[in-house]
């Protein structure tokens, strides 16, 4: 399992169509992949789970990956959406 902080760069957050195109490759890895914002964690697949999660420009979200191809997942999701945090 792999996960990664990273702060959300578009100018709408995921919301409506940056969160299909999130959503969207997500769905083109096997690994189970989620999302979390203030210690609730939604489904990366998932269209309502992400935009429940009500993510802006700015905010600081979790990515997490399980699964056989999760180093792929992760880097790819990474420089969809944001910038890592650096530690």
């Amino acid at each position: 399992m792999l996960s990664k902080e990273v702060i959300v760069h578009n100018q709408v957050g995921l919301r409506a169509r940056p969160a299909t195109f999130f959503i969207q490759k997500s769905n083109e890895f096997k690994s189970s992949i989620w999302v979390e914002k203030n210690n609730r964690r939604m489904n990366a697949k998932s269209l309502l789970g992400v935009l429940s999660l009500g993510i802006t420009k700015g905010t600081q979200i979790t990515i997490i990956v399980d699964g056989s191809d999760e180093q792929e997942a992760l880097d790819a999701l990474v420089h969809l959406i944001g910038t890592e945090v650096e530690a």
